[in-house]
């Protein structure tokens, strides 16, 4: 593991201003990626008016991270739910086996999958109501 725990900030349509307020407050590095700039998916089509939203983005500094995006459709924003923990492992063994304990008895919001920006992620709320992304870096 080498980002081990990440805080995971959500919004309702004003993550970019929010990472750049975070960024000229904290300082750091940040990068930004939208909905629109996701490979098309006929499965799960990005909606024009979603397409400058924030799908991921990172402020960076002094080895630490904080990750943001805003909310997608079907994800309703509700103060209190806006925030998750990320964790972020080396390889798809470690992945797989911290979903598997910490999901256990929760609720899954992402089935554990390949995606564009990672071997394996998934999304859940463990048991005791806290939510979670793990994720395996990309080779």
């Amino acid at each position: 593991m080498s980002d081990w725990l990440i805080p995971y900030l959500v919004f309702n349509g004003n993550c970019e201003e929010a990472v750049n307020f975070y960024q000229t407050a904290l300082g750091g590095e940040s990068q930004i990626l939208h909905f629109g700039d996701a490979p098309p998916n006929p499965e799960f089509p990005v909606p024009d008016h979603m397409k400058n939203l924030v799908m991921h983005a990172e402020l960076r500094k002094d080895g630490h991270v904080i990750r943001f995006s805003d909310t997608f459709l079907n994800n309703p924003y509700n103060t209190g739910n806006n925030i998750s923990f990320s964790l972020e492992f080396n390889t798809k063994e470690e992945t797989r086996e911290m979903y598997e304990v910490l999901s256990e008895s929760g609720t899954i919001d992402m089935e554990l999958q390949e995606t564009f920006f990672s071997p394996l992620y998934g999304k859940f709320t463990d048991k005791f109501g806290v939510m979670w992304q793990v994720s395996c870096k990309p080779a």
